[in-house]
């Protein structure tokens, strides 16, 4: 395989730095953005010709400072393969609290808003070149139904899925694939918070390994593990009154203030 030039969001831990990982060991050039550069830079010292890779201190959130270090990994890499807007944040909330919407405002911003500030930067580039590329979101199978006390979550989950679900018909035609990636329960720093049983729990390594599968195979949509992509199915089919009934009293996600996520 063709080393590949590959950008990640949220790259200095959990799902984002095993990304990085696995791409590195490939051969691959990468461009790692998170908000951490002393994490970032740990990192790519950990990795294999670190030389190659760079790092890019930003909020995902800063649309400009997006652009400004997507141009730079264009420049230094002389194109981009695959970008991963994997950056995100998670927290419980409740509407009934007027102080959780700016905790709303934040997941929104940091999950859906980011990840199309990401993808945009490298559009045109990526339809200038020849080799396979792909555009990445990562949603969640919280996307795919509701969870009590975990509103905001829930639904920028679920915008990101249709969001990629649009750019997928978009950008179709110039041979841009975009490939939408619905993680379960994943060993992670953010799911070690959850109060509650994960069932299907996997090393996050793993998720990489198969994550890593999916986006070269250019499959449109896959919930990782296989295990929960089953039970995200039977979840679509089952009646309201149902799904209600079997999660109305599911545990709930810990709230936390918008200035600490």
């Amino acid at each position: 395989m063709t080393p590949q030039r590959v950008f990640i969001t949220g790259a200095s831990s959990g799902i984002g730095a095993a990304l990085a990982a696995r791409y590195a060991a490939d051969g691959a050039t990468l461009g790692l953005l998170a908000r951490r550069k002393d994490a970032l830079d740990q990192l790519i010292a950990t990795l294999p010709h670190p030389e190659r890779h760079r790092a890019y201190a930003a909020d995902v959130r800063d649309h400009a400072a997006i652009g400004a270090a997507a141009q730079a990994f264009i420049a230094h890499a002389g194109g981009c393969d695959v970008v991963i807007a994997n950056a995100g944040i998670s927290a419980g909330t409740l509407t009934e609290h007027a102080e959780d919407l700016a905790a709303f405002e934040a997941i929104i911003a940091t999950n859906v808003v980011a990840t199309a500030a990401t993808f945009a930067p490298f559009i045109a580039t990526m339809r200038a070149q020849s080799t396979p590329t792909r555009l990445v979101g990562i949603g969640s199978v919280a996307g795919i139904r509701g969870l009590p006390g975990a509103e905001a979550y829930s639904a920028s989950k679920a915008a990101v899925i249709s969001y990629c679900e649009s750019l997928r018909l978009e950008l179709k035609p110039y041979g841009i694939r975009v490939v939408t990636i619905c993680p379960g329960y994943i060993d992670t720093p953010m799911t070690r918070h959850n109060p509650y049983p994960m069932p299907f729990l996997m090393p996050v390594e793993r998720f990489a390994a198969a994550a890593v599968r999916t986006i070269a195979a250019g499959n449109s949509y896959a919930v990782i593990p296989w295990q929960m992509g089953i039970v995200a199915k039977l979840l679509r089919l089952l009646p309201n009154a149902l799904y209600d009934l079997a999660f109305g009293n599911a545990p709930h996600k810990p709230r936390r203030p918008a200035n600490i996520l």
